[in-house]
């Protein structure tokens, strides 16, 4: 028996909403800006890098490329503007554009660099919320802005301090917009990648552009190996936690924080099993003991 044809359309979970996605070229954006097309929402992607109108003309009309420096105030306020032109409204937000930034040890931070770090990461956010709040607000029908953060925002030890700065911030930005935005129905939330697979960290080793997604690959089983639950993250993982903050799914949902990182943060740092299973065995080579002691503390991974 043939099954009917479906007349009407495939309706997604972001069917018909407007977003803007920053730093949407490549990496994580990227990932995000191909499930909100699969998801059937019409997407703005905001970056300096040309790779982003490759991409648009890959997805469709549901795509559009807008070059947007998002250390640039006229930059973002312009791109706003375009979405609302091109797709006459603004529904999602996702300040997601960023780098590693400086790099500097504390004691040896350089202010400029710390200032460009800051602009890149927080201020483009804060501006993300500025203009986009400012559009929903006068449309009337509330909104979702959704921030990219890191496992370095909520833990420290993944990154140097103006990073780990930058992107604590952020968590801190959604709180306040909560406060001052909620009345609006404009909901703030962030996401936390932990350990993502993605051209950043080929970037950040000097790899020849050429040999990126090779490099990439080859760290993910490294990986895998130190996170609780043996795999890598992809950019799609962080998409699809985006995705439910910005459907309306999460419209209950505002001010919260969600790492996406494999449970990285919700273990001890350094492996303690095998910690004290290696004092054991040195413990019983120094006194001689012929039978191991016996321990029931927690398995070695």
């Amino acid at each position: 028996m043939q099954k009917a044809q479906r007349s009407e359309p495939v309706v997604g979970r972001l069917n018909e909403k407007v977003t803007i996605v920053t730093g949407g070229a490549r990496g994580i954006g990227e990932g995000i800006v191909e499930l909100f097309v699969e998801e059937g929402a019409k997407v703005v992607i905001a970056d300096i890098s040309p790779d982003g109108e490759t991409l648009a003309k890959r997805l469709g009309p549901n795509a559009a490329f807008k070059r947007t420096d998002v250390t640039v105030e006229s930059d973002v306020e312009a791109v706003v503007a375009f979405a609302v032109e091109r797709f006459g409204r603004l529904d999602v937000m996702v300040n997601n554009a960023g780098a590693l930034g400086d790099q500097t040890p504390l004691l040896d931070l350089d202010a400029e660099g710390f200032n460009k770090t800051c602009t890149l990461l927080l201020r483009s956010a804060a501006l993300g919320h500025k203009f986009a709040a400012r559009q929903m607000k006068a449309q009337g029908q509330g909104g979702s802005i959704v921030s990219i953060s890191s496992i370095a925002g909520i833990e420290a030890g993944w990154s140097a301090a103006s990073y780990d700065a930058a992107k604590a911030g952020i968590v801190q930005l959604a709180r306040s917009a909560t406060y001052e935005l909620g009345r609006h129905k404009i909901r703030s939330n962030v996401v936390c990648p932990g350990l993502i697979l993605t051209p950043i960290i080929a970037t950040a080793c000097s790899i020849e552009p050429s040999q990126y997604d090779a490099f990439v690959e080859s760290i993910a089983e490294p990986y895998g190996a130190i996170i609780p639950v043996r795999e890598a993250g992809r950019p799609r993982d962080i998409a699809e936690a985006v995705l439910f903050f910005a459907s309306d799914g999460s419209r209950h949902v505002t001010g919260q924080t969600l790492a996406v990182d494999g449970g990285l943060t919700s273990v001890t740092g350094f492996r303690i099993a095998d910690v004290i299973a290696k004092a054991l065995e040195d413990f019983n080579a120094r006194t001689g003991k012929d039978k191991p002691t016996e321990t029931r503390w927690l398995p070695t991974r």
